[in-house]
């Protein structure tokens, strides 16, 4: 096995931090060699607020995942999220000085690096700078600039900021965890590429990851990131709605909540009970699963309707923003009993569960598949593009390379026969031979040159 195809993708999530190791097989699918999960105790809202338990959190995950592949880690490709995320339109251009020549690679990115130059708020940093369609010379709604000729080339941009403070935190973590950063991707751009396929980006719609502390929005519509966003909640406000209304501990809410919890109240009876073992030396305590689902209900319908009204906000309902493919929801939260109907009753729109198995291998086992690990297998195909890019690249500079010294080499022989010819020149003229003459050998002259020494000397 080739440790250089080996990637990793890296999940710091609210609630569980992810390392998931992986490679790309011979089908171009994604093979899954080992993954580590450990509890997530520095992170609030996606962001690290205690440096020493995120780091020992990363740690106990690569090691299970290194344990699980029987492979040693050190580059991880990370994701970032939380509430300190905020996403804005640009429109910028380039005028080219060589117009005559075709609009190459290195003008998109001329013109991303200026984009990059933007001036933030104080504090801020741009993540990323994702082009969404060009204009060449005026001419609009060019997805690919490439090859073509013009002096102007504009585009609009979606760009993604986020708090410098934030950002240097999680690269700290890492590199503290004796790890290399290999990239930094937004979460929801990350689970888009594991759960939608292109026909989906290319209709329209709308990804909706609900997290343990935030749920994460990415909106495509003809292929292209429109709209991002990061709404500061997740599955945990709801664990914490049923601790408080069941008077009953973290644990055992959780426990509720995924075995018998249900976004729709209609669904339970009123004499459907649970039993709760009580806190020791105490009474067990009944549970009204009508109850439970009620409480479920008001927070899941509040996060629903944050999520839909930055879909109102993208601008749904024009014509030429429609999202015919409506949504799909994702993540831990995803897998909550009966929201995809609610979310189907509160926006209207068709809704399906995304699960991350359309890029894995036909082999991967079924608890991969399930849209918790949505987040870390888009990070690993993240990473492995990365990888695949940096390889080409370095193959294209080892080419230039060769293709240099072999021109050098070239010159080199060029410019030695030259000298050769030169010197065979002037030597024939010197011994008064015609040009019309073959040339004589170095070793004919000497010798000739031997025997007029030795008649003189005679």
């Amino acid at each position: 096995m080739e440790n250089e195809k080996i990637a990793v993708g890296l999940d710091i999530g609210t609630t569980k931090i992810v390392a998931m190791i992986g490679r790309k097989n011979e089908y171009g699918k994604v093979e899954i060699l080992g993954i580590g999960k450990s509890k997530s105790l520095g992170v609030h809202r996606g962001v690290v607020n205690n440096i020493t338990q995120t780091i020992q959190s990363i740690q106990q995950a690569i090691k299970e995942a290194e344990t699980d592949a029987g492979i040693d880690v050190k580059k991880v490709m990370v994701g970032i999220a939380g509430q300190h995320i905020r996403s804005l339109q640009h429109s910028d251009y380039i005028t080219r000085q060589n117009f005559d020549e075709v609009i190459e690679e290195k003008d998109i990115v001329e013109l991303c690096d200026q984009v990059h130059k933007l001036v933030m708020l104080p504090g801020e940093e741009i993540i990323h700078v994702l082009p969404q369609e060009y204009k060449v010379d005026g001419q609009a709604e060019i997805t690919q600039p490439i090859g073509m000729h013009g002096a102007r080339l504009e585009a609009n941009f979606h760009v993604v900021v986020g708090q410098i403070s934030s950002i240097r935190n999680i690269v700290r973590c890492v590199t503290n965890s004796g790890l290399e950063l290999g990239g930094v991707n937004l979460e929801p751009l990350a689970s888009a590429n594991a759960v939608l396929s292109q026909e989906e980006k290319e209709a329209g719609v709308a990804l909706i990851d609900i997290g343990g502390g935030t749920t994460d929005l990415a909106i495509f519509k003809d292929g292209i990131i429109r709209h991002t966003a990061v709404i500061p909640f997740g599955g945990n406000v709801i664990t914490e709605d049923i601790k408080d209304g069941c008077s009953i501990i973290e644990k055992q809410a959780e426990l509720l909540k995924v075995k018998f919890g249900s976004a729709w109240p209609g669904e339970n009876k009123e004499n459907e009970i649970v039993s709760i073992p009580g806190l020791r030396g105490r009474e067990p305590k009944e549970i009204s699963l009508k109850n439970l689902s009620k409480i479920i209900h008001y927070r899941a319908v509040e996060i629903i309707e944050q999520a839909f009204l930055e879909i109102k906000n993208y601008g749904h309902e024009e014509q030429r923003k429609k999202l015919i493919a409506g949504i799909v929801i994702t993540g831990g939260g995803a897998q909550l009993k009966h929201l995809k109907q609610l979310v189907e009753y509160i926006t209207g729109m068709d809704t399906r569960i995304g699960f991350p198995n359309e890029h894995l291998a036909g082999d991967t086992e079924r608890e991969t598949t399930s849209p918790i690990f949505a987040t870390a297998v888009g990070l690993l195909m993240k990473s492995i593009s990365n990888q695949e890019q940096e390889n080409e690249e370095e193959q294209e500079d080892n080419s230039t390379e060769n293709r240099q010294v072999e021109v050098s080499k070239t010159d080199e022989t060029s410019t030695e026969n030259k000298q050769t010819e030169q010197l065979n020149e002037d030597a024939t003229q010197q011994n008064g031979k015609g040009s019309t003459g073959p040339r004589q050998s170095f070793f004919d002259r000497f010798v000739e040159k031997l025997k007029d020494i030795l008649d003189k000397a005679e």
